[in-house]
């Protein structure tokens, strides 16, 4: 169990957290949180309070009830217990195993910066000598601005780390941009792999990779090197690699979508192996709950029209695109509000974005395209290779989703590898494996285009 120091400034983000504060402890760890004034106009006390079941600190001038203990720990006797009654936000401070500030406003950052203490929040984040980290939320504009990014390089200049907000719809009525706070989910898988001594690297695939690219002895554990030490090359030192993951959802009406399975786990596996290889990753997540890899630029999307505006505005700048998402195949005219089930509902399916035919139709000769298909049993291959003739790609890593232990939510994957002259097998093996085959079939792939030339 960790004891972890939540603070809550001003913004309507602050709703999220609430779901950090609840999937916090539901994990074990001993939650207190800390708000500014402000924060009390967006969310409760209470709420918090309810969740964590500790009391909340709003002012340095407020008595601790609990004296500093967090809930869980011994020390956690309520207002009756004996003894010396410390400074609340000098205890607090001293006792937390991490302090992250979520929401933090550009009004917190600011003061923060600058080492103001006018509040509970901000006099204890001078006093903590834990880590700390920020997670901005604002509108883009805001975020953007020259002094909020100066004031971030200067808390950055002192050991806080920051977790960079997301980019997709904002409060405001019709703007997108990035300034979103990430999902409460990636804010406490951050958390625990910092407290856990570093960063989240994928878990070792059970198998191995011989010099063509084929899998080999399954009982033998592959080596999945760690970062490389900053200054040393890499493979794929100076490309720049765009991952999609996950499933898109199409909207039928507040509550309902059309969407798939996918749960993104290939397409981590892949921006983790582009970035192990020195690749500048960008990862366009559609509908995924796990955390990026560590050194990933990350975007979140949900729909079919949003991973299309993403992809393409992005892939002119891009060496390599692998395009792991699942794409809905089908929207439809949303319905205003929640259909009732006697109500009865007839879809108008239309066809979504071809968004692999329209890349690989616009890129340039330097630029690959690995494109995903997901078949189900018969004669998958030559329906992945008419696939890669209709899409124009250069490589079609095809899922035979007929096998229900691997591919979707499973650990493990097994996929055939069709290019326009071969096709490689490569066996049932961990996701993170399977990535660096496929990796290494987009090597040699580039490297005989270059040879061509």
């Amino acid at each position: 169990m960790a004891r972890l120091l939540l603070g809550v400034s001003g913004g309507i983000a602050a709703y999220k957290s609430l779901e950090l504060a609840r999937l916090a402890t539901l994990a074990g760890h001993g939650v207190r949180v800390l708000m500014t004034e402000n924060a009390g106009r967006f969310v409760g006390a209470s709420s918090f309070e309810g969740i964590v079941g500790a009391p909340v600190l709003t002012s340095e001038y407020e008595r601790d009830p609990m004296r500093g203990a967090f809930p869980g720990e011994p020390g956690d006797e309520g207002p009756d217990c004996a003894g010396h009654d410390p400074i609340g936000h000098l205890e607090l401070a001293a006792n937390c195993d991490a302090f992250l500030v979520a929401p933090a406003s550009a009004n917190t950052i600011a003061k923060l910066a600058a080492g103001f203490a006018d509040s509970m929040l901000t006099t204890s984040f001078l006093a903590c000598e834990a880590p700390r980290l920020l997670a901005p939320a604002m509108n883009d504009r805001m975020y953007a601005d020259p002094a909020t990014q100066a004031n971030l390089a200067t808390l950055r200049e002192r050991g806080v780390e920051v977790i960079e907000p997301e980019e997709g719809l904002l409060a405001s009525r019709g703007e997108r941009g990035r300034g979103r706070l990430p999902d409460p989910e990636r804010l406490l898988a951050r958390i625990e792999a910092l407290l856990a001594g570093g960063e989240q690297l994928p878990l070792p695939a059970e198998a191995t990779l011989d010099d063509d690219g084929h899998l080999g002895d399954p009982t033998v554990p592959v080596r999945i090197d760690a970062p490389r030490p900053n200054g040393e090359p890499g493979p794929w030192d100076g490309l720049r690699v765009m991952v999609t993951a996950g499933g898109t959802r199409e909207p039928i009406d507040a509550v309902r979508f059309i969407g798939n399975r996918s749960s993104g786990r290939m397409g981590m596996a892949l921006a983790a192996a582009a970035q192990r290889r020195g690749a500048e990753v960008t990862l366009i997540a559609a509908n995924v709950s796990l955390p990026e890899p560590p050194g990933v630029k990350r975007i979140d999307v949900e729909t079919t029209a949003e991973l299309a505006y993403e992809t393409v505005e992005r892939f002119e700048t891009q060496h390599v695109l692998l395009m792991a998402a699942a794409p809905a195949d089908f929207r439809t005219e949303p319905i205003t509000g929640k259909l009732k089930r006697q109500d009865g509902v007839h879809l108008n399916l239309q066809p979504t974005e071809d968004i692999l035919a329209a890349i690989s139709a616009s890129r340039a000769e330097n630029q690959t395209v690995v494109g995903f298909a997901a078949e189900h049993g018969g004669d998958a291959v030559g329906r992945a290779r008419g696939k890669l003739e209709r899409k124009g790609a250069d490589l079609i890593v095809l899922n035979d989703v007929s096998d229900p232990t691997i591919g979707f939510e499973s650990a493990d994957n097994a996929v055939t590898l069709v290019a326009a002259t071969d096709e490689i097998e490569v066996p049932k093996a961990g996701k993170d494996a399977v990535a660096e085959a496929i990796l290494d079939r987009v090597e040699r792939l580039r490297a005989a285009a270059r040879t061509a030339k």
